[in-house]
This record gives C-alpha cells, sequence and structure tokens, in this order.
C-alpha cells in the first residue's frame, strides 16, 4: 500500500515535470521548478504548522504547569479535569494541531521524493517472484500469465511510459523449463519496440537483467530468457537505466551520481557540497525556530542542547546511506525554502497573551541576571559611607554622633541626635529642680 504516492507520482508529479522541461529543456531546472511548485502549494499547511510550533514553544511550560495543578486538584473528578484542560486548550491552543499539516503534506513530499527517485534521474528495477516445482507437481498448477506493478520509465526525453514484466507462462516453472521475461507497457507495447521507435533520440535504455535470489536455482540471459535448475524460490529483476542520470547541472557533474566517494576512489566534491550546505541550512533553520520564544525553561534548553547535533547526524545519514544528485539537490533546495519560511513568519506578531508571557519571562529574565551580585558604589542608590577613626575617652563621649556629610540622609541622622541631646538635658533640668 502506497498511500497514493504512485497516484500523485505517476499523475501530478511528471505532469509538472514534463511541463517545465518543455519550457526549457533541462532536467536540473525542472527539478528545480518542480521543487518550488510543490513548497509554494504546501505553503499554507506549513505555515500552520510552524505558528503552531512557535505558540507552543512559548506556552508550553506554563500550559504543563497549569495542567499539573489542574490534575491535583481534580485528580477525584475527570470531568471537572477535563473541562478545565479544554480551557487551556482553547486559550493556548492545542499542542498536536500543527501535527495535521505535517501528516497532511507527507504523502505529496513522499510522492514528489519518489519521482526523483525514479526514471529518468535513477535506473528503474522491475522484480518479479517465481517458483520453481517438481515436474510432477507442476502439472497440479494452474497456469496464468503473470504481470507486475507497472513503473514509470523514460524512453526519451519527454516521452515515458508506465511499462510492467510480463511472464506469459505464468509464476511458476518446472524443473528444466524455459521461459521468457518481457517488457511491457500499459498499452501491450514492448520495450524492444519503444527502443527501435526512439531511437533516433541516441538513448540507450537496455534492460541488464540478473537474479538478486535464488542464484544456484536458475540461470538467466541477456534478453531477459530464464532456464529453471532446481526447486526453489527465485526473484529476477530487470534494470532500465535512467537517461538523465548521466546529464548535469551547473556544479552537478551528474544528476544520477550516487555517493561521496566513487568507485575508484575520486571524491565526488559536488555531491559533498551539498551535504554541508543541506545541513549548515538545517542548522539556521533551527536556531530561526529556537529564537522565536523565551529562554529559561529548563526542559525547553535541553532539548534545544540535543537539537544541536540534529544537522550533523541528518548530514552523517547521507554519507552512509547515499542518495542521487538529483534528490539531494531537491532536499538542498526545499531545506533553503523552509528557512526562509520560517524566517518569514518568526517576524510575525505574537498574539496578546502570549506576547504577555515572553515580556514576562524576559522580565523575570533580566531581574535574574541582575540579582546575583551586590550593588556597587558607583551604581545609582548606592549609599556613600564615610569611614571614620575610632576614639576612646572624655572627648569620644561628648560627641553624639560621628559626622556625616549634609544630605538627605545625613539630615534626618542629625536630627535624631538633636533630639535625644534635647530629652537628656531635659531630664537633668528635672533632677536638680526635685533635690532643691
Amino acid at each position: 500500500m502506497d498511500f497514493g504516492i504512485g497516484f500523485l507520482s505517476n499523475n501530478v508529479m511528471l505532469p509538472i515535470l514534463d511541463f517545465f522541461y518543455g519550457i526549457v529543456p533541462s532536467y536540473g531546472l525542472a527539478i528545480v521548478a518542480l521543487t518550488l511548485v510543490i513548497r509554494f502549494a504546501l505553503y499554507p499547511l506549513n505555515a500552520g504548522s510552524i505558528r503552531n510550533m512557535r505558540k507552543m514553544k512559548i506556552a508550553n511550560p506554563l500550559m504543563q504547569k497549569r495542567m499539573a495543578e489542574i490534575k491535583e486538584r481534580y485528580k477525584d473528578d475527570p470531568v471537572k479535569q477535563q473541562e478545565e484542560i479544554k480551557g487551556i486548550y482553547s486559550e493556548f491552543g492545542n499542542p498536536l494541531a500543527g501535527c495535521f499539516p505535517v501528516v497532511l503534506q507527507m504523502p505529496i513530499l513522499f510522492a514528489l521524493f519518489a519521482t526523483l527517485r525514479g526514471s529518468p534521474f535513477a535506473e528503474t528495477n522491475l522484480p518479479v517472484n517465481l517458483k520453481i516445482l517438481p515436474q510432477e507437481a507442476i502439472e497440479q498448477v494452474e497456469q496464468a500469465p503473470l504481470t507486475t506493478k507497472p513503473s514509470n520509465i523514460f524512453v526519451a526525453d519527454g516521452e515515458h511510459f508506465q511499462v510492467s514484466a510480463v511472464v506469459p507462462t505464468g509464476g511458476t516453472l518446472a524443473i528444466g523449463e524455459t521461459t521468457k521475461v518481457e517488457l511491457r507497457s500499459v498499452d501491450n507495447k514492448s520495450l524492444d519496440d519503444l527502443r527501435i521507435e526512439y531511437a533516433e533520440e541516441g538513448v540507450d535504455i537496455t534492460p541488464k537483467w540478473e537474479i538478486t535470489k535464488g542464484q544456484e536455482l536458475a540461470e538467466v540471459q541477456p534478453d531477459g530468457t530464464i532456464k529453471a535448475l532446481a526447486p526453489g524460490d527465485i526473484t529476477i529483476q530487470a534494470e532500465v537505466p535512467g537517461l538523465a542520470a548521466d546529464k548535469g547541472f551547473l556544479f552537478i557533474e551528474k544528476l544520477g551520481q550516487i555517493g561521496v566517494q566513487g568507485e575508484n576512489g575520486e571524491i565526488h566534491w559536488d555531491i559533498l557540497f551539498m551535504i554541508v550546505f543541506f545541513g549548515l541550512s538545517l542548522y539556521v533553520s533551527q536556531q530561526i525556530t529556537q529564537g522565536s520564544g523565551p529562554a529559561g525553561d529548563e526542559k525547553q534548553d535541553q532539548q534545544q542542547a540535543i537539537a544541536k547535533f540534529t544537522p550533523i547526524i541528518f548530514s552523517g545519514m547521507f554519507l552512509f546511506f547515499p542518495l542521487p544528485a538529483g534528490v539531494l539537490m531537491y532536499m538542498v533546495i526545499a531545506n533553503v525554502f523552509q528557512t526562509a519560511q520560517s524566517f518569514i513568519l518568526s517576524r510575525e506578531p505574537l498574539p496578546e497573551n502570549l506576547q504577555k508571557l515572553v515580556d514576562a519571562q524576559e522580565a523575570k529574565q533580566s531581574r535574574a541576571d541582575g540579582s546575583g551580585r551586590g550593588q556597587l558604589a558607583f551604581e545609582p542608590g548606592s549609599a556613600k559611607k564615610t569611614p571614620t577613626k575610632a576614639t576612646s575617652g572624655p572627648k569620644a563621649s561628648a560627641k553624639n554622633s560621628v559626622k556625616i556629610k549634609p544630605n538627605s540622609a545625613g539630615k534626618g541622622i542629625e536630627k535624631a541626635d538633636a533630639d535625644k541631646s534635647d530629652s537628656k538635658s531635659n531630664s537633668e533640668k528635672k533632677v536638680s529642680k526635685k533635690k532643691a
């Protein structure tokens, strides 16, 4: 089950590819145009996902805190608990709302990916599964022609057909029996006839036959003829070359070239450059997305620290699981488009309730940055103290207080000392009167 990927590839992607190739006969430009058309068509869906992710990054810490409080408060009342949680979702949004646009566009992106991995940019494989039985057992089997699932094959520039592998005698062979696997289009034209019809194009689409399973049970000829040798299951495969696999575009040597290192050990610098550029664009896109919300949440900081390795991991995968250069070019263009879209959407104003959260978080962070140390003497609001020498004796007792430079604080202290002095003199006068 391909979830409609084959239908989208044959009925949407290839017609668009043919349209642009008809305007400018360059498969490289056709890939660029096809990628941009699909990306612009998916712009609204992708924008909704990015906006929701941006909102959730800001609101998620507060949402998690409030939901934990609600679950604790209404742990014995599930109905009330669900009502309160729905209220939170209505205020901040549902975290799963951004998943629907992603799921909706996945078949389209997979169809685009499958189109660029097939003809004319790469070889097309047509496998056939057969069973070999003893002569006495084959008589009990009802035979019927075997036809495999059709695949799109380009026979010339801008000309392609749906081609299947056909076994006229059926999928079961007797030991010693010989049969031929034919490649035919859905309108019953053989691939050999199509090769002759488009021979003037100078394109070689001669299939290469091989047994991929059960090599010791049968043998195959270059024309697809099979001879059964021993009982068992076998798989025979026809590999049809892609006519655009050896064509280049800009700095790309061959659109169908696979891997950073060639068979002779040479380095394919064009593929290496695209892999590195893909990783850099992914890193920039992450920085834009992560910088759209407040900092300070420990869980999000941990996630961001882990996400820093994502560009390295994804780029490294292309070294161990190589892709054709044309597919890498599509992925680089799509990622640059995604980065530009993320940057544009990060400039949009936030909803009022989320903007208040951002402002509050920034204010809290600012206070935290300033509260970790004491005030310095030169900072505004710091008290300036005048150092004094310690004295003793009658002179010291005659003094009521330390002298302070006259300022607003000093005047208050002097007034307090004067009040104490007046109170002391009054009490002394009362004592002298009583004695008299």
